[in-house]
């Protein structure tokens, strides 16, 4: 049996289907089915909102970028700021899940990601780096 299921449903909402049962006395009776909601390899549900980690080059982050990120739709293209921080998030309006009061939004989360293989030539520059522009990002935390 084709089943339409309606946009916005929660997990284990049930969706009603009258006279589609299994006959009793004097009628036929209705079949439930409780909507169960798989987990997606690139995107967490919350509400009609989507949620993505965005893994972004060091330079990406420093330097600014156009980077291309999933959506339901197909990728767009998002400029990050130069100097953005690992964890900054970014909102792509109507980019969510499809309901009846309009689309939710996709909420993308920056994630620095360093090079797999150790570099040499990036230790330097940052050993250097470190020794001219000294901070402490946790200075506040006590």
């Amino acid at each position: 049996m084709d089943v339409k299921i309606p946009a916005g449903l929660t997990d284990g909402q049930q969706i009603r289907l009258k006279g589609q049962g299994l006959p009793g006395p004097g009628a036929v009776g209705d079949a439930l089915i409780t909507v169960t909601i798989a987990t997606h390899p690139l995107f967490t549900r919350e509400g009609a909102n989507l949620r993505i980690e965005l893994p972004v080059t060091l330079y990406e982050a420093v330097l600014g970028a156009k980077v291309r990120v999933p959506t339901l739709d197909g990728a767009v293209s998002l400029a990050i700021p130069a100097g953005t921080s690992s964890g900054r998030t970014f909102l792509l309006k109507g980019k969510g899940l499809p309901g009846k009061g309009g689309a939710g939004d996709l909420l993308a989360k920056v994630t620095i990601v360093l090079p797999d293989h150790k570099d040499p030539a990036l230790d330097e520059l940052m050993r250097k780096w470190r020794d001219a522009n000294p901070y402490d990002p946790r200075k506040d935390m006590g």
